[in-house]
């Protein structure tokens, strides 16, 4: 057995706490929320209780100060109990990253003590629905009006977007000036102007609320600008690296938990007089789950230390994207498929995971981006 190596005897403590707070917590709700669309905000508060939101916010605004690993390890449990909601990852792993390496002072303190313990809740827009993975393109515009800003425009696909307190908005500032004229805007959820769409239904992830977001006039002042004017586009380009590797840390719970579940299921199930288990074709399946899901696991533990290094770019974190998402897709497929009927039933949480896998292949750019990007950096852009 491959020993993993990245992780301390802290880190592992810490995964108890994680995995027994989505056992406690999240799992018995999990079915009423996947009929909701949308978990309750008291589980965001019991989960700011419990020390697993934003744990690499520095401690000068609440958050444990704690490295990157202690947030993959809450990002892979996640994975492993098989739980679409809540929208943990991009509120800790992606939002509150921006603010403190981008925003003012006086926006990190109002808002990442509240992150921490869960009582704003956050959210970022970056989709239109012209512009997914062409960030450059986005239609969204925030015109200066003295001391404020004022934003027109709309968003599709956001996380958090029903429940979302504020929501870092991707807006052009200077809509001729292409990448150099995008900025970042905090936006709250209560400035007139602003309005949710429904919660959209999705194939899977279906206790993540998931939003269109309209903006009619929205006025905010200048203040609210997090990073500089015009930086927009490049800070999404480097924290890109990062939200691509969460998806493929992700997998690996999510792969594990399928194997286990599999290994119960053929070991139980009877088929012409002896469990499915005895059949070399399940052996035979079985040990490619395991030998891949294991290579993919050591390459992402090997991304996740480039990570807390710093020097993870953006060559790596397409490769960890994209070989998880594909990779993903195919072994809960075959896990599914060795449960036969019941793998479509939706009970069974091979079936919940196979569903809602398949949008890793979409969403942080596209599997046809992520090879662009690779490719791109061994022959250029001929």
């Amino acid at each position: 057995m491959i020993e993993r190596g990245i992780y301390e005897h802290e880190h592992e403590v810490f995964r108890q706490t994680v995995r027994r707070f989505f056992d406690e917590e999240v799992k018995p709700r999990h079915a009423k929320w996947e009929k909701d669309g949308v978990v309750s905000r008291d589980l965001w508060l019991a989960a700011g209780e419990a020390g697993i939101l934003c744990v690499d916010t520095p401690e000068a605004y609440g958050g444990a100060g704690a490295d990157f690993l202690y947030s993959s390890v809450v990002i892979e449990e996640h994975g492993r109990s098989g739980c679409s909601g809540p929208g943990f990852p991009v509120h800790s792993d992606i939002v509150a990253p921006y603010f403190f390496k981008y925003a003012t002072e006086e926006l990190r303190q109002r808002w990442l003590p509240k992150m921490v313990k869960g009582e704003a809740i956050g959210a970022i827009a970056m989709t239109e629905p012209n512009a997914g993975s062409d960030l450059q393109n986005i239609r969204t515009v925030a015109e200066a009006d003295g001391d404020d800003f004022v934003i027109s425009g709309q968003k599709i696909y956001i996380s958090n977007g029903q429940l979302a307190d504020f929501v870092l908005v991707a807006c052009k500032t200077d809509p001729e000036a292409k990448a150099r004229g995008v900025s970042l805007i905090l936006v709250e959820a209560d400035r007139e102007g602003f309005a949710r769409g429904r919660n959209l239904e999705k194939v899977g992830l279906k206790a993540q609320d998931t939003s269109e977001l309209f903006f009619d006039n929205v006025r905010v002042p200048k203040s609210n600008l997090v990073g500089a004017e015009g930086r927009g586009f490049f800070q999404m380009m480097e924290q890109l690296p990062r939200e691509r590797l969460m998806q493929a840390i992700r997998t690996i719970g999510t792969l594990e938990m399928a194997l286990e579940n599999t290994l119960r299921f053929v070991t139980d199930r009877q088929a012409f007089g002896r469990p499915i288990a005895g059949f070399q074709n399940t052996r035979f399946k079985l040990a490619d789950v395991k030998a891949r899901s294991t290579m993919l696991r050591v390459f992402v533990d090997r991304c996740t230390e480039m990570l807390v290094a710093g020097k993870l770019d953006e060559v790596d974190g397409a490769m960890a994207k994209l070989l998880a998402s594909e990779m993903t897709s195919e072994l809960l497929d075959e896990c599914l498929q060795l449960h036969g009927g019941a793998g479509y039933m939706w009970e069974y949480p091979i079936a919940r995971a196979w569903t809602d896998a398949r949008v890793g292949r979409i969403a942080g750019g596209t599997t046809e981006i992520m090879r662009e990007i690779i490719g791109r950096s061994l022959v250029g852009k001929n």
